[in-house]
């Protein structure tokens, strides 16, 4: 039995350990342990601790994929809404749909019994209208939001480069392998933008034959690569997990417009074995990982591209 998370998972990486541990369903227990990452203000990438989009506004993103049935869930832009990982897996169990977006999000949140979540830290809306106070003049201030956003969006960058999601793979003999992610996606977004936490084949793959993928920082990228897609089907073709997610890498290698940045894969096979790649992104990259022989989980360095 294996569970992999990025750096951020920590705040319920214990969880999810030990609801696996007792014998739980692997995405009940990915699912119970990101809500503890989403609560947690100090993780500035995921849930309550996020940053808003360019009005100011907290819209989340999260998905799960059963890599038994490859079913999936998943949620986008979601308001007023914490647990999304949670909400991603009810839309999974619950609708014959995969994603459900905005208010629509929020309307099934309500209909299941979700309650309403004031979600816009004080620091993160105090940092952020300190910003806009940075870029706007008076006049522009006076009418905001009722102004032009796209320029707006090129000008003020992320405060502290943030855009990371939390990810959790796991990977049994029994149980299967299976994905998870929740995101508060890139900070000072266009409103209304996804990234590629909620998107199947980009962000996450699951299939329980072969392996598992995620991704996280720049979603715009994996999303034009299909990146976890690429490294399972690469691993159904017969490679290595390793020369899988070489491939993927290459890809993206290969982009050279749009916007450009770092990319993290985190990845598994039906082996046991585990990949965690570090392709651009400035300084050290850690990651989570448990094994059933180990005592306690350990805080591991990635690999470099």
């Amino acid at each position: 039995m294996l569970l992999l998370a990025n750096n951020e998972a920590w705040p319920g990486f214990p969880t999810s350990v030990q609801m696996l541990r007792d014998g739980a369903n692997s995405l009940d227990a990915m699912v119970a342990g990101i809500g503890k990452v989403e609560a947690e203000v100090k993780v500035r990438s995921v849930g309550y601790g996020g940053w808003p989009n360019m009005l100011g506004r907290m819209e989340l993103d999260a998905a799960v994929m059963d890599g038994n049935t490859r079913d999936v869930g998943s949620v986008g832009a979601v308001p007023d809404t914490l647990p999304v990982a949670a909400l991603a897996h009810e839309v999974m169990k619950r609708l014959p749909h995969v994603m459900l977006t905005g208010d629509g999000a929020r309307r099934f949140a309500s209909e299941i019994g979700f309650s309403k979540d004031d979600l816009l830290y004080d620091d993160s809306k105090r940092v952020w209208w300190e910003r806009l106070e940075q870029e706007l003049s008076p006049e522009e201030l006076a009418k905001f939001p009722d102004i032009p956003l796209a320029q707006l969006s090129r000008a003020i960058t992320d405060p502290e480069r943030v855009r990371d999601t939390t990810v959790f793979l796991s990977a049994d003999p029994t149980r299967g392998i299976h994905a998870a992610t929740s995101t508060s996606g890139w900070a000072w977004k266009y409103p209304g933008r996804l990234g590629d936490s909620p998107i199947p084949g980009a962000g996450f793959y699951a299939d329980s034959r072969y392996g598992a993928a995620a991704c996280t920082h720049t979603g715009e990228m994996t999303m034009r690569c299909s990146t976890a897609r690429t490294i399972v089907l690469a691993l159904k073709l017969g490679y290595s997990l390793s020369d899988a997610v070489r491939l993927a890498i290459e890809e993206l290698n290969e982009l050279s417009t749009g916007f450009l940045a770092g990319v993290v894969i985190h990845a598994v096979d039906v082996k046991g074995n585990h990949e965690v790649v570090n392709f651009r992104c400035p300084g050290e990259i850690r990651y989570w990982l448990w094994e059933d022989s180990m005592p306690e989980p350990e805080l591991r360095a990635a690999k470099l591209a």
